[in-house]
């Protein structure tokens, strides 16, 4: 894979390193056989914690971004302070009967299970330019149930009447997808088709860092 002169230059950031070495890696967690990227050592450290906020920020600044959609839960640490900071609202994508009002629902498989994120109707208007921020990419099913539920026609499920159920679509433009962290042997990168997506940091399995700093 070919490297550019301001790839390059990026990976030499020395924020980038110290971001990738504050992330702690939990064997069997939280089931056997998974490498848990343990992002709270990292929040810890308040320099590397802003510097991970400024890169995103220097990123996504003047690019037209109105909607930062924060996968639950840990894309609901590093989403709202780039929303600030670019001047763009914050919509929670969340776990199932999490949200009080009438939400869209979005099913998808993670590498250890199932689950489901919800997003309340009307959060996003049709063209809005959207980014999708959560801690880490691994399977990729996350971020595409992110990306399905912005973008798609969705389930719409009403909590009140709990029986109606049709059609709705939020038609935002999902811009990037923006991660900590990839875990590129589970390829979940493939599974965007094309999508952009900006990591800071990859690791393999194992929690062995292989680059700083990938799109």
């Amino acid at each position: 894979m070919a490297v550019s002169e301001e790839k390059k230059k990026e990976m030499q950031d020395p924020r980038t390193q110290a971001i990738a070495s504050t992330i702690r890696v939990v064997p069997n967690f939280p089931k056997p056989g998974i490498m848990f990227q343990d992002i709270t050592t990292l929040l810890l450290n308040p320099p590397v914690f802003k510097d991970t906020i400024d890169l995103f920020v220097e990123r996504y600044t003047g690019k037209g971004i109105s909607v930062v959609a924060g996968v639950e839960a840990r894309g609901f640490i590093f989403g709202p302070p780039i929303a600030l900071a670019i001047g763009a609202k914050f919509i929670p994508l969340r776990k199932p009967n999490k949200l009080p009002g009438e939400v869209m629902s979005e099913e998808y498989e993670l590498e250890y299970g199932a689950d489901c994120l919800e997003m309340h109707v009307g959060a996003v208007q049709a063209g809005e330019r959207a980014l999708v921020v959560d801690d880490l990419v691994a399977t990729g099913g996350t971020l595409c149930a992110a990306i399905a539920l912005l973008g798609d026609c969705k389930k719409l499920r009403i909590h009140v009447e709990g029986l109606r159920e049709t059609d709705e679509r939020a038609g935002a433009e999902v811009v990037e997808c923006a991660c900590v962290i990839e875990l590129p042997e589970l390829k979940g990168r493939e599974r965007l088709n094309g999508k952009p997506l900006y990591i800071l940091c990859m690791r393999l399995m194992d929690g062995t860092l292989l680059i700083a700093v990938w799109e």
